[in-house]
C-alpha cells in the first residue's frame, strides 16, 4: 500500500491572542496530517458545521417567541444548546464522561480552562451562560454563537463595575447559572493556573451573597492514543483554525471528563480570596484524580 507524504497543518501560522500563556514544558510536538486524516476532516467539518449552525438557526427562531414571553428567563433555548454540544462530541468522535452532579440552586460555575472544546464540555451536561471578555463578542463564528446563547460580556474597566454587577444580579435572580474561568486564560490541561480573586468579587455583593453558591468543576482531557497528553489544549499563539483542523483530522480520539464538585455557599466563605483558593483546590484535586499518576505539572 502506497501513501503520499504527510502534510503539515497549513493553518498553524501563529495568530496572537490576548492573554496568552506559554508552557514551561515547551510546545507539544507538531501534528502532521496524513491522507486519511484529511479525509476524516473533510467528512467531519461539514457535519459539525450543520450541527452547530443548524442548532443556532433553531435557537434564534425559538428565541423570537421566548424573549417576549419570558424576558431574561430562557425555559426552552438552553435545551437546544445542550443538544448541539452533546452532538458535537459524537461528530468529533471524542469520548465524553460526567462525574458528580451539576448544582440546582442559584449561583455560578467555575472551571479550569483548557480549550475551545470547554464550551461544548460545559454546556453539554448543564444549562449555563458563560461570562466572557467583551472582545469575544467580535470574534467571527464564536462571537455569534456566544451572543445567541446568552453569554454575559464584560469589560475590564472599573468604571463599568456597577453596571456589570447589576447585569450579574439580574441574570442570577432569573435563575441563570453563570460560568467563568478564574485562571483568566487557557493552559496545557496538565496544571491549574492561579485563580484570580477579582473575578469572584461580583458574587460577594451583600444583595447577592446570601442567595448564591459557586460550584467548582474540573475538566480532564485525555489525549488520543499515541499523541501528546496536551493534544486538546489550546494556548499561546496557536490560531483557532489550526487547532480546529488538527482536532477534526484526528482519526482515533481521546476523551474529556467533566467532574462536578460540591457547591460552596458564598455566605459561608469569608472573602473572594478565600473562595478563589477553595475553588482552585477543588479543581486541582479533580485534575490530580483524573490524570494518569505523575502527569500533573506545576
Amino acid at each position: 500500500m502506497t501513501s503520499t507524504p504527510a502534510k503539515p497543518l497549513a493553518a498553524e501560522t501563529p495568530a496572537p491572542r490576548d492573554p496568552t500563556w506559554v508552557s514551561p514544558d515547551g510546545d507539544p510536538p507538531p501534528v502532521r496530517i496524513g491522507p486519511l486524516g484529511w479525509l476524516v476532516l473533510a467528512l467531519r467539518l461539514p457535519v459539525l458545521g450543520l450541527v452547530v449552525f443548524g442548532g443556532l438557526a433553531l435557537l434564534l427562531a425559538l428565541r423570537l417567541l421566548e424573549r417576549p414571553l419570558f424576558g431574561l428567563r430562557r425555559p426552552v433555548t438552553p435545551f437546544v444548546t445542550q443538544a448541539v454540544c452533546r452532538a458535537a462530541f459524537l461528530v468529533l468522535g471524542i469520548g465524553f464522561r460526567v462525574r458528580g452532579q451539576p448544582m440546582r440552586g442559584r449561583g455560578a460555575v467555575v472551571a479550569n480552562h483548557v480549550s475551545w472544546l470547554d464550551i461544548f464540555a460545559m454546556n453539554a451536561p448543564q444549562r449555563i451562560y458563560f461570562v466572557a471578555k467583551n472582545e469575544v463578542a467580535g470574534w467571527p463564528g464564536i462571537g455569534w454563537l456566544a451572543k445567541a446563547t446568552g453569554t454575559v460580556f464584560i469589560r475590564r474597566d472599573p468604571r463599568e463595575a456597577r453596571a456589570q454587577k447589576l447585569v450579574f444580579e439580574a441574570r442570577l435572580r432569573a435563575g441563570h447559572h453563570l460560568c467563568f474561568f478564574p485562571e483568566g486564560t487557557s493552559s496545557d490541561g496538565l496544571r491549574i493556573l492561579p485563580f484570580k480573586p477579582t473575578l469572584f468579587a461580583a458574587f460577594f455583593d451583600p444583595d447577592l451573597a446570601g442567595l448564591l453558591s459557586i460550584q467548582p468543576v474540573t475538566l480532564v482531557y485525555t489525549g488520543p492514543p499515541g499523541r501528546d497528553a496536551r493534544f486538546y489544549a489550546w494556548w499561546g499563539t496557536l490560531g483557532f483554525g489550526g487547532h480546529l483542523v488538527r482536532v477534526l483530522a484526528q482519526i482515533r480520539q481521546g476523551q474529556v471528563e467533566v467532574v462536578y464538585h460540591p457547591p460552596i455557599p458564598v455566605a459561608e466563605t469569608p472573602s473572594r480570596k478565600a473562595m478563589a483558593s477553595r475553588c482552585e483546590a477543588a479543581v486541582k484535586a479533580g485534575l490530580i484524580a483524573g490524570l494518569p499518576e505523575g502527569s500533573l505539572r506545576g
